[in-house]
């Protein structure tokens, strides 16, 4: 468990970093007809990588919720009404926070 987190860790620092590296385009390569090759590549891999790990995240997210909400319903099976709608609003929750990494990776590939 904690290998996964630090790999997963990991894995987010270097996406990070390579999107801070991206968007830092110098003044004068954006004023001579665009951005160099280097940083559009960057962008895109970035754009890639950041929505790659929000999906999975969100889906990971999700399917731990659901499981514990099934978990409750099985061991108490008239208390699923109180579980099912806070259930609900923690998906929405979950994949507006998915939804706003894909925003972020439209923004940043548009920008190339």
């Amino acid at each position: 468990m904690r290998k996964t987190a630090f790999c997963m860790l990991v894995v987010i620092a270097l996406a990070l970093l390579g999107t801070a590296v991206a968007l830092a385009a110098d003044q004068p390569a954006e004023a001579a007809g665009g951005l160099p090759a280097q940083v559009k590549m960057a962008i895109a891999i970035g754009a890639g990588i950041g929505i790659g790990i929000a999906a999975a995240g969100g889906a990971m997210g999700q399917g731990r919720g659901v499981a514990a909400a099934l978990e409750g319903i099985a061991r108490n099976p008239s208390a699923s009404g109180k579980i099912f709608g806070p259930m609900i609003i923690g998906l929405a929750f979950i994949e507006s926070l998915v939804l706003y990494a894909l925003l972020i990776a439209i923004l940043m590939v548009l920008k190339i």
